[in-house]
């Protein structure tokens, strides 16, 4: 697991995003180009470390990702295709997206084995051999006084693993598709990872899971960071994921007035938009699932189990809540109070960057980034946030809203709520975090087991504080939301708050 780590896959992605960002804040359109085609020789030279068997190959990896952090797709490898091919189309200040989201650079990609079994020194040549007796296909034999696993014959079971005293026969896996929960991640005809977007929901746990930093996403800094230096008026809404992000002694004053430096004019915190959110799917529950007109209720705030439940179950469409994400109702609640303004969703998730481009909610938000982005976006302007604090904190909501950011977060504060407006209601919550876990939920709602529940799903295996563009590890941010939670000040939302007009 190598979530949480410093790793120098890391220290990469984030340096694209910083020089990428800066290219939006300082470049000019007459130098765009060159400064672009300069960057992978300033990240990857002769005095630089060795990330890869050459410099050659690593300013390769580079240069594509460069092309990513723009908003742009990869070059195809049969054809002879420029650096910045279509700079001109991202070169602005609004929204831009080339589908698909999630995609494998190629150059990067190690084409890791597909799941097999070898065995390792630890083997003792042990007189019970246990690895031979339990397999069914006798692939299995005694060489030189050691196990040995005859590749053409063994089926990948994993029974001589889970039999060895000695744990002396490893698993080798790919370890994006491993973290895969919907079988995307396929081989192409070289063996190297491809993702099938047909079955993918841009949930980004293959890319925070590859060793080799084969995998990335799509940005919009380089759009931001132009209409940032551009001066218009850019409102940030904030997930309540974002507590220890930046740092341990980073408090919310310290990111507010630090965002005001980078360029935002206004800050709203999402679990306000969670707060409607989860007043207004307590009222659905009893007036839709308690009364027997709906099976059951799914939630709908993580968009990777939205789109896992449309893609894969869309039997179960009617059944996913149709109230606003928190994203999308805090957006429309500022867009009443600024109409003029672009608004941006600030968070750990990379789904969220799909979810702002569905047709019903483009108007609303204007940009995505997450939170490793956003500090990205902090070093090419050289804030340091120990250095700037705010007169005041953020207060637009309560702690239920922003428990959300936590596995089962989302059913306990629609549970609360329900308890609090509805004393005499009992509430059957299920929650599953990671995609693998989802399905399996999905599967028994569908055949008729889940009836009469609330089922919160969680791309994620820890809920938002666990999505992709996260920079601390999962525990630690899962610690930190408890404390958020715990010190707020008002800990339920109104059972009016449902009745604000945003639709």
């Amino acid at each position: 697991m190598i979530r949480g780590l410093d790793t120098t896959v890391k220290r990469l992605r984030r340096k694209v995003f910083e020089e990428v960002a800066r290219l939006g804040f300082e470049a000019n359109d007459e130098t765009l180009c060159d400064d672009m085609e300069a960057i992978p020789y300033a990240m990857v030279n002769e005095e630089s470390p060795v990330y890869r068997d050459s410099i050659y190959r690593a300013r390769a990896v580079v240069r594509e990702r460069l092309r990513l952090a723009m908003g742009l797709s990869l070059r195809p490898e049969n054809k002879p295709v420029h650096l910045t091919a279509g700079v001109e189309a991202s070169n602005i200040s609004d929204k831009y997206y080339e589908p698909p989201l999630m995609q494998v650079i190629p150059s990067a990609c190690a084409a890791c084995e597909e799941r097999g079994y070898e065995v390792s020194n630890m083997c003792k040549g042990c007189l019970a051999h246990p690895c031979m007796e339990v397999c069914p296909k006798s692939a299995i034999s005694m060489v030189n006084g050691k196990s040995h696993i005859d590749q053409e014959k063994c089926i990948k079971c994993g029974k001589c693993k889970s039999a060895c005293p000695y744990d002396a026969i490893s698993c080798k896996a790919r370890p994006c598709k491993m973290a895969c929960g919907v079988g995307a991640i396929e081989s192409d005809a070289m063996g190297r990872a491809y993702i099938n977007n047909d079955k993918c929901v841009s949930c980004g746990m293959c890319m925070v899971n590859c060793p080799f930093g084969a995998i990335s996403d799509k940005s919009q800094i380089f759009q931001l960071a132009h209409a940032l230096k551009d001066g218009e008026e850019i409102v940030a809404e904030i997930a309540p994921a974002y507590a220890g992000q930046f740092g341990d002694n980073i408090t919310p004053r310290n990111l507010k007035a630090a965002l005001k430096e980078l360029g935002f004019s206004e800050f709203y915190e999402v679990a306000l938009g969670a707060d409607i959110g989860a007043v207004a799917e307590a009222h659905h529950y009893v007036d839709k699932v308690v009364t027997g007109e709906l099976p059951f209720l799914l939630t709908s705030c993580c968009p990777s189990w939205a789109m896992l439940a449309k893609k894969y179950f869309p039997d179960l469409i009617d059944q996913v809540s149709q109230e606003l994400t928190p994203m999308v109702a805090t957006a429309r609640t500022i867009k009443q109070k600024h109409p003029n303004a672009k608004v941006v969703f600030i968070g750990p998730c990379a789904a969220k960057k799909l979810e702002a481009m569905r047709r019903d909610v483009r108007s609303d938000v204007d940009f995505v980034i997450t939170f490793e982005e956003l500090q990205a976006m902090f070093d090419a302007k050289n804030i340091d946030l120990t250095q700037y604090e705010a007169e005041s904190s953020f207060h637009d909501a309560t702690g239920a809203g922003r428990g959300y950011a936590v596995a089962g977060g989302v059913a306990e504060a629609i549970e609360k709520c329900i308890h609090e407006y509805y004393p005499d209601v009992e509430v059957n919550i299920e929650h599953a975090e990671g995609l693998a876990e989802c399905k399996k939920m999905l599967a028994l709602a569908k055949a008729g087991r889940m009836n009469g529940c609330l089922i919160e799903g969680m791309g994620c295996p820890g809920g938002c504080v666990a999505g992709a563009g996260t920079n601390i590890p999962v525990p630690k941010a899962q610690k930190n939301i408890k404390e958020f939670v715990k010190a707020s000040t008002k800990k339920l939302p109104p059972k009016e708050l449902a009745e604000i007009e945003l639709k």
